[in-house]
């Protein structure tokens, strides 16, 4: 077997005792690996650099395009990025893959028969990470939702499923109230679920979809969804299979691919030798197989499902009356490595086909609608003690041409001019939006004319939105209760 280069973090806090553990018990199972360790995390972030990744680091992935984290530390404190989300998006790990099993009766669990992987977008949604403080009262976060990011991880998703022999692909958004953006990510799920009719589909609403999988999770089989329903809900199938301490993830992309625990590196834990090392291990056995050692990811899962069998637990999932012994960090992973060759009793064994891993594809639809200048939505900081919206509205009427006219204004989306209710409570923060009667394209011009005459009016614009017809459909959605 060819040895395989994989770059290494030893991580912050309980990590450096978890990778130790599981590199151990990889390498007791016959991992032909060649570690490159690199430094990441809180040390560099406390020499001043504010991104927490040595320059060494990119290089060292660029080669091995096999990165095995443990768990890592931000300072708290504004100006440091988290280097989860800096690797995922630097790098295009567009896809990641969260398992959720049961493990009953060994670990504790309202959900004997759960057995779900989450596949979640990982480098847009609100993770772009796009905030503003606009006003006094008002900051803003912006949620993007791209076509080619939603093709990529709904056809990984579908990809999955095919390979792992799923039968069932589900797909929750909001789109009831995020007609666009969620729209999109439910409208491409639809058109690419059509190209895989061997696997069976459906959509959920997220939050009855949640509600849906916290009670009847053995209902789901592979769930995929935008990156922030994805992080919440991952986590919480993780602790209802058992512990987030079990679950291990992957970060898949066309370049490179990351392996690791899903939880924090728990620091008020650090160098106790108690830490549960199955997380980041379980993380390990998916890295086996994506780098062509299925017979090792094989050997690693069925020790670890021995073991767990034998009750041989660390403090977080032990318990009286089912647990035999509680062994710390070193002890499991000698325990695991013991084992390794022997095939668990109860539980299902692990088997690793060797065209398990999926080939992951950025190669999307491209589509050049025709786009139209319809209007512009300008925001203002309007502060004045009555904040009548009647006021506001009648005062900006007057600014609009014959190009570009007040449509209407909103307030937190809820549109209060004209026609709105006394009773609703307004900040500081104000959408203005101006259209073109009939939709008719207009230049850009008119919206640069328009904004000198708010400006000259005494009104203080903070942003604009350009307005846009896309082949005829609007690109825009409409004010709440317009």
């Amino acid at each position: 077997m060819t040895t395989v280069p994989i770059t290494v973090a030893y991580g912050d806090g309980i990590g450096p005792e978890i990778m130790a553990a599981s590199l151990h018990i990889l390498q007791a199972a016959g991992a032909q690996i060649d570690i490159e360790e690199v430094q990441v995390g809180e040390k560099i972030y406390l020499q001043g650099n504010t991104s927490g990744i040595e320059p060494a680091f990119w290089e060292s992935i660029r080669r091995t395009r096999v990165f095995y984290k443990a768990p890592l530390t931000t300072p708290q404190g504004t100006g440091f990025k988290s280097i989860n989300v800096t690797t995922r998006k630097s790098l295009g790990l567009y896809a990641n893959v969260r398992p959720s099993v049961s493990y009953h009766p060994f670990i504790d669990t309202k959900h004997e028969k759960m057995n779900l992987v989450i596949i979640r977008e990982n480098e847009e949604d609100l993770y772009a990470g796009i905030e503003h403080r606009q006003t006094n009262e008002v900051y803003q976060c912006l949620k993007l939702i791209t076509r080619p990011g939603s093709e990529k991880i709904v056809r990984y998703a579908f990809e999955y499923a095919r390979a792992n022999n799923r039968k069932k692909v589900t797909c929750f958004t909001k789109d009831n109230i995020m007609k666009l953006t969620d729209g999109l990510f439910h409208k491409v799920f639809d058109e690419i679920a059509a190209q895989y009719p061997d696997i069976e589909n459906e959509h959920w609403i997220v939050d009855i979809g949640a509600a849906k999988m916290a009670d009847t999770p053995e209902n789901f089989d592979v769930i995929v969804l935008p990156n922030l329903y994805g992080d919440v809900l991952s986590d919480v199938a993780a602790q209802i299979a058992g512990s987030v301490g079990l679950a291990g993830s992957a970060n898949i992309g066309e370049h490179a691919s990351m392996f690791e625990a899903i939880h924090g590196s728990a620091p008020r834990r650090a160098g106790q030798n108690l830490a549960n090392p199955s997380g980041l291990l379980l993380g390990g056995v998916m890295m086996m197989v994506h780098i062509g050692q299925p017979e090792v990811a094989e050997r690693v899962h069925n020790a670890w499902l021995r073991t767990v069998e034998e009750g041989t637990h660390t403090y977080d999932v032990y318990r009286e009356g089912v647990s035999k012994k509680k062994v710390g960090t070193r002890e499991f992973a000698e325990a695991v490595a013991a084992n390794v060759g022997k095939l668990p009793q109860t539980l299902p064994a692990a088997s690793y086909a060797k065209d398990r891993a999926v080939s992951a594809s950025t190669a999307v639809t491209v589509n050049h609608a025709q786009r139209d200048l319809v209007g512009v939505d300008v925001f203002l900081y309007w502060d004045e003690a009555a904040r009548n919206p009647n006021i506001l509205g009648d005062a900006l009427r007057g600014l609009g041409s014959e190009a570009l006219k007040l449509s209407m204004v909103t307030n937190r989306g809820l549109k209060v001019y004209p026609d709105g209710m006394p009773e609703t409570f307004c900040t500081d923060h104000w959408r203005c939006r101006f259209l073109s009667p009939g939709k008719v394209a207009v230049p850009h011009s008119e919206i640069v004319n328009l904004l000198g005459r708010v400006m000259g009016a005494g009104f203080e614009f903070i942003k604009t939105e350009n307005l846009y017809y896309f082949d005829g459909e609007a690109g825009f959605s409409l004010g709440q209760g317009e």
